[in-house]
């Protein structure tokens, strides 16, 4: 039986399938945009000579990150900025640019409990959850893990992807995820994975676990409960094509996950998609803004129009007292 090894990206389409801004819209991303850019952004609450944003953040500011932010806080500018905030403050102090590591979380990873395999008729990545193969204790490091799977899955989105399917299998007895570490996963997909989600697909629920779903699902946004699907034929929906799917789920993806075999590939994949894009963005300007679709090496597009709004000194970064009162706290993944 072959042994499971996480594919590259599919082949991106000709023309960058993101949607096109209306004039109010390009008039509040243009308002976020040189928010960011500042040379005086600080990020709040972090050490004074640690604020300013490096590299690597500016990066993942990307165009489509910004624009993610705003659809989920519904284009409302003070929503959107708090939010990115925190998400900017939350990466640093969760660790994900030092502490978790591909060393550091590869314990949890040794049954394949998580694996990458396939891409949806979408090209979105699929992100496998087998719970019964579970073989560590509760800690912070599980969480860490899901978390750490969960960058993995927006490195393989390439040109014009950028949410992700997650299909999760409760088949088989096992020790399932308690309900605060299944709790705490939804809260940092939900406010710091904004519309990253495509699907999430559930098949084989158990009484425990279903009633958790039960409880929390009138609490969660229509939008997102729209994603939520509960023991689908993704192969017969046209979700899936055969070939991109695990047999389990009707597909004909048939393999083994062996650790030794399959970890290594996948840390080198994600590496070198990284460092190919990092090359990439440095040699469109390394600036806050620029496009995912460009960065990921898609094909050159005319370059979008934006009307940016009224903003103070382009040196200064916006202050909290000069942006609109927020009245939405609407979450979206």
């Amino acid at each position: 039986m072959p042994v499971h090894v996480t594919s590259h990206p599919p082949s991106a389409p000709a023309i960058n399938p993101a949607p096109v801004l209306n004039e109010e819209q390009q008039n509040v991303y243009g308002i976020a945009l040189k928010h960011y850019s500042s040379p005086a952004y600080e990020i709040p609450g972090v050490e004074t000579q640690k604020a300013a944003l490096t590299e690597e953040e500016k990066m993942w500011l990307t165009r489509e990150c910004l624009l993610r932010y705003l659809r989920a806080s519904k284009w409302v500018l003070a929503t959107t900025i708090t939010r990115l905030d925190d998400t900017l403050k939350w990466r640093r102090g969760y660790g994900l640019y030092d502490l978790i590591t591909p060393e550091h979380v590869e314990p949890e990873s040794l049954t394949g409990k998580e694996q990458l395999a396939g891409y949806d008729a979408e090209r979105r990545p699929a992100l496998y959850m087998i719970p019964s193969r579970q073989n560590t204790e509760e800690s912070p490091r599980q969480l860490q893990f899901a978390v750490w799977m969960l960058e993995r899955a927006v490195d393989v989105m390439g040109p014009g992807v950028e949410n992700l399917d997650l299909l999760i299998n409760f088949a088989d007895r096992g020790k399932n995820p308690s309900l605060s570490t299944s709790k705490n996963m939804l809260n940092i997909l939900q406010n710091h994975y904004p519309e990253r989600l495509g699907l999430a697909l559930i098949i084989n629920v158990p009484t425990l676990i279903n009633l958790f779903f039960k409880a929390i699902m009138p609490f969660v946004d229509p939008i997102t409960r729209a994603k939520v699907k509960f023991n689908p034929e993704i192969i017969k929906e046209g979700t899936f094509d055969k070939s991109q799917a695990m047999k389990e789920w009707g597909g004909e993806m048939d393999f083994v996950y062996e650790h030794e075999k399959s970890w290594k590939p996948l840390v080198d994949l994600c590496n070198n998609l990284r460092a190919e894009r990092a090359e990439r963005w440095k040699k469109l300007g390394g600036i806050v803004g620029l496009s995912e679709w460009d960065i990921k090496g898609g094909v050159p597009q005319p370059k979008p129009q934006y009307q940016a709004g009224p903003s103070p000194d382009p040196k200064h970064a916006v202050s909290r007292k000069d942006l609109p009162e927020s009245k939405s706290d609407t979450v979206l993944v």
